[in-house]
């Protein structure tokens, strides 16, 4: 093996065209400023060439090593190595003298591995090893060392430390698996802390070594704030069990040691992407920074979880979230015991933003100025929004550290609003509003926007919001209604806003705008100021787009009331097969799991509206088909009554069911190893039982088989996923039946059998004058995101022809499946399960000496309209501009012209890793299907992620400032605030 002269190996980040790998070339060796450089790309001479390529060989002559670095600095560049011929014989042959060494330094490589201690799948609430997972790719060669671009690099944190802030002064609290008391990396750690049941303060997985890693490493894979002081807290065991969920466990922070703070909480949305309505908690909290997955070609990861928020349904609607993205997919941080590695997850996106944060707070000169809700302000204010990539997917854009840090020094506390507009106009970030107009007589249009608070950890709204509509716009055609918060603790409220057209709008088409004037008040801390309040008032812009009311027929219904999920329950998976991820917890939402079917429904030109209060509360005759899927809530007497009164009238309903079964629920009980406690399902799939009384009045029931299987209906092929049968139907329907395995029999004894002829769907028309028509389906599995295998929008296409236009499939009812509809007589119906805990998360049960009664029916939602002010202004024609924060001006906040600061590596020792060495799995660009192993809520209350929380130190006027060991000169516009403002940084 020997060197070819002259010739370099340039790796990229991810996979090019030709022509933008020889862009980044140019651009990167312009900016070494050597114009005299001579070098040219070798070109290849074989078809691969016109494919995408992550790889260039470069010619370049009397290559200086200032100029590969260089090269190496570009953000799409990942390594550069000297080309190598290699000559292998088919017979050794003994060489006359030794042959050189492939690699030219003295350092040796150990490559790392890591690998789960438990098997690759969770019976548990506990996290499996998707919880994070190494990246990189095997190597059977040693080739020339080369130092990689860091994450704290790529994101320009190099500007701030030559600015001299490097995270001092700032207490940093991380919740995970340990950290070695030895570690090379670290030389702050101020506190480590044992959580767990096992006798040690060692990391035994890596991980939270990996994420402190990312915050204050000093040396190889630097950290963001290298002299933040760490406290260590281990909550995970080396099973991965958060002994801090269990019973009669006190995992208290212990603030005293922190003395008088504040608490910036950043957390990790998840990795059950890309399904929606996957957030964890905390990150879904309003006042917790949510943090999402990016790539380093700018790509939402794949694993990355996705909005909407869920526990605000089913009668609201879910909020914007992650708060913001950033890297997360092949990171590199701190090895378990020395040297670096690379892992993928939003677990390595936190501590990322973490890091950020730490560093920002740092370079703060007053740090009463920083709080969780200032900090989420400069964030999101500064963040650039990617392309094409929605809201739910992005938040409110990527990380800029470098606009985040201008922002920060020249914020002024004050109220802001995420987002900061409503642009229903605006595809595809404003998805899902943007996909569907509005439309008189529709449900009404909820935002749910949260109130950011830097002014104080308390404060309310003065008076009540004000509704202005631009007149120009056509602003009065719309009617807005408005509910808050009473109180915005800690840091942040709510600000719901519902939109609906105005009657004299009914048949109109056009654009409207108006916006909301919301004045926030928190009390002063000194209280020589004027009223003893502080006040800000911030705008929220509205734009909609009106088209007349569609006919009835286009319109469906989806009833949202009767969806339960976990938490606080335990509602089990409507696929019995998905045995790693047994919660249905996804909000059964047509802007969640059920997305794709509603992006379906669109194209196919119907308008789709939730219902979030009982059957009672809307008016049928506007609708053509209610829509039920997967219902796991009881019904009130009233809606019974009800539905029964609307479908003689001629609304059609349609309903998706799942598995009941009291045996296999018994059966599917399992023990939450974090909680330490058996949990029982509280129903099925489905509330067949409840299901069951809604449709009885027209002779209809499911059954409480379990079925699975393949088969082909109308040309189509199907799986049918732990569904139910039809036990009961009217006589004159239509029944189509299929031959499938008795699943309920394999969960009960594992034994295999096939049943024949399965009733699975059934259609009737109702028999009064102008009634409505009843589709029923034992399977919801199809049309649903979280595991469906073989979708069936086409039968939902057919079941809508007949329900809305009295259109019957002739595949269906002349199908040689169709089957005499089920009596009911063969088998007893499915009872409720006895000692079931439904009512204790039931909208309609309550406890009733031990046999719950339903509630008294609640009265309907009644919105508020705000009385309009309106303006006789146009209004403004684009409303996307980043979040404009009051007393802002970047320009003020000049950066100096420094170059980018590359921390010391300290030379590497014998036999310790390689700064580029990377444990097989992920390449940044790529995806680990591993690495999507959806993680339950109520686990991630510390599991999924770090739990990182920032705490200042509140400085005093009175109090004297630590001394500073001598860095950098301080910039002259940082001198001059000094002046300005009497105070010396604390850090």
């Amino acid at each position: 093996e020997s060197s070819l002269q002259y010739q370099y190996i340039v790796a990229f980040t991810g996979y090019f065209s030709a022509k933008a790998r020889s862009l980044y070339i140019s651009s990167a060796l312009r900016n070494a400023g050597n114009g005299a450089l001579e070098w040219h790309i070798v070109p290849r001479e074989n078809p691969a060439s016109d494919f995408p390529s992550d790889f260039e060989l470069v010619h370049i002559r009397q290559a200086s090593p200032s100029s590969l670095l260089t090269l190496e600095d570009h953000p799409y560049i990942k390594r550069v190595t000297p080309q190598r011929k290699v000559f292998r014989t088919l017979k050794y042959v003994p060489s006359p003298e030794p042959a050189a060494p492939c690699n030219t330094t003295r350092w040796t490589q150990k490559w790392q591995s890591w690998q789960s201690s438990r098997p690759l799948r969770r019976t548990s609430l506990s996290l499996g090893s998707g919880f994070w997972h190494a990246t990189g790719r095997h190597s059977s060669r040693r080739l020339l060392r080369a130092i990689p671009r860091h994450v704290a690099q790529i994101l320009q944190a190099d500007v701030l430390w030559q600015m001299g802030h490097t995270g001092s002064g700032v207490k940093v609290a991380v919740f995970d698996t340990g950290l070695s008391e030895r570690h090379p990396h670290f030389k702050n750690v101020k506190e480590r802390t044992n959580w767990t049941n096992e006798k040690t303060l060692d990391d035994g997985l890596g991980h939270g070594t990996f994420v402190a890693g990312v915050i204050a490493s000093m040396r190889e894979c630097q950290g963001f704030a290298p002299d933040s002081e760490l406290h260590i807290f281990r909550v995970f065991t080396n099973n991965q069990v958060n002994t801090c969920l269990q019973p009669r466990n006190s995992c208290l922070i212990p603030l005293s040691s922190f003395c008088s703070c504040v608490v910036i909480m950043v957390s990790a949305i998840g990795n059950d992407g890309p399904l929606y309505g996957t957030l964890n908690n905390p990150a879904d909290q309003m006042d917790v920074i949510g943090v999402g997955g990016i790539d380093f070609e700018d790509n939402i990861a794949r694993f990355s979880s996705r909005g909407m928020t869920t526990w605000e349904l089913p009668g609201g609607y879910g909020r914007v979230k992650p708060d913001i993205v950033t890297y997360g997919s092949g990171v590199r941080g701190s090895g378990m015991k020395e040297g670096c590695r690379s892992l993928s997850g939003t677990s390595v996106a936190s501590p990322v933003v973490a890091g950020a944060v730490t560093l920002l707070a740092s370079t703060v000169l007053n740090r009463e100025l920083v709080n969780p809700a200032s900090m989420k302000q400069a964030l999101i204010a500064s963040a650039r929004r990617l392309p094409g990539v929605n809201m739910f997917e992005q938040g409110h854009g990527k990380l800029d550290l470098i606009r985040a840090y201008q922002i920060l020094n020249s914020y002024r506390p004050q109220a802001s609003l995420s987002p900061s507009y409503i642009d229903l106009t605006e595809c595809p970030y404003m998805w899902p509003y943007c996909s569907q107009p509005i439309y008189y007589g529709g449900m009404p249009t909820i935002v749910n926007v949260t109130i950011l608070n830097g002014m104080g950890v308390t404060g309310r709204i003065v008076d009540k919001p004000i509704w202005q509509p631009y007149l120009p716009q056509n602003g009065d055609h719309i009617d807005v209604a408005v509910s808050y918060s009473p109180v915005l603790w800690p840091w942040a409220g709510y600000l719901a806003v519902s939109i609906s057209v105005a009657k004299k709008a009914a048949s109109w088409e056009g654009i409207a705008q108006g916006h909301v004037m919301v004045t926030v008040a928190s009390p002063a801390e000194n209280d020589s100021e004027v009223g003893g309040e502080l006040t800000s008032t911030v705008k929220l812009p509205i734009k909609v787009k009106i088209v007349p009311t569609p006919p009835r027929s286009k319109r469906v219904l989806w009833d949202q009331y009767h969806n339960l999920r976990y938490p606080p329950g335990y509602f089990p998976r409507d696929n019995l097969r998905m045995k790693n991820d047994p919660l249905d917890w996804n909000g059964d939402h047509i802007h969640t799991n059920f997305r794709d079917m509603y992006q379906h429904l669109r194209s196919m030109g119907y308008f789709v509206e939730v219902l979030g209060a009982p059957i009672t509360c809307f008016d049928a005759s506007q609708y053509g088909t209610l829509l039920m899927v997967d219902s796991e809530e009881e019904y009130f007497p009233e809606e019974i009554t009800k539905l029964r009164r609307d479908i003689d009238n001629g609304l059609s309903l349609i309903i998706f069911s799942d598995w009941y079964n009291t045996s296999v629920m018994r059966k599917v009980k399992f023990y939450d190893e974090n909680t330490r406690q058996w949990w029982m399902p509280d129903t099925g799939g489905a509330n067949v039982p409840a299901l069951n009384d809604l449709i009885s009045v027209w002779g209809m029931a499911f059954s409480d088989g379990l079925y699975e299987g393949d088969f082909t209906m109308a040309d189509h092929d199907m799986y049918y996923a732990s569904g139910c049968s039809i036990a009961r139907f009217p006589e004159d329907g239509i029944v189509i039946a299929k031959n499938l395995k008795d699943q309920g029999l394999e969960v009960l004894k594992q034994e295999t059998a096939v049943v024949e002829g399965v009733p699975i769907l059934g259609l009737y028309q109702t028999p009064s004058d102008g009634g409505g028509r009843i589709a029923l389906y034992g399977d919801s599995n199809c049309i649903d995101d979280s595991h469906r295998q073989k979708d069936c929008f086409w039968l939902l296409d057919a079941l809508l022809q007949y329900t809305s236009y009295s259109m019957t499939p002739p595949s269906l009812s002349h199908s040689h499946s169709r089957v005499a509809p089920p009596t009911g007589t063969e088998r007893p119906l499915p009872q409720r399960l006895e000692g079931n805990h439904l009512y204790r998360y039931s909208k309609v049960l309550e406890a009733h000496l031990g046999d719950p009664k339903p509630r008294p029916l609640p009265a309907c939602p009644h919105l508020s309209w705000a009385k309009p002010q309106p303006l006789n202004e146009t209004a403004p024609s684009n409303l996307w501009k980043h979040q404009k924060l009051l007393s802002v001006d970047l320009d003020k906040v000049a950066l100096p012209n420094v170059r980018p600061y590359r921390p010391q590596v300290r030379p590497l020792s014998p036999g310790e890793s390689g700064a580029w060495d990377i444990p097989g799995g992920i390449m940044p660009g790529r995806y680990n299907q591993e690495v999507g192993q959806t993680i339950p809520v109520f686990a991630f209350l510390g599991a999924m992620v770090v739990l990182s929380f920032f705490v200042v130190q509140l400085t005093k006027a009175k109090s004297k400032p630590k001394r500073r060991k001598p860095r950098v000169k301080r910039p002259t516009y940082l001198q001059q605030q000094q002046q300005t403002t009497g105070k010396n940084p604390t850090v």
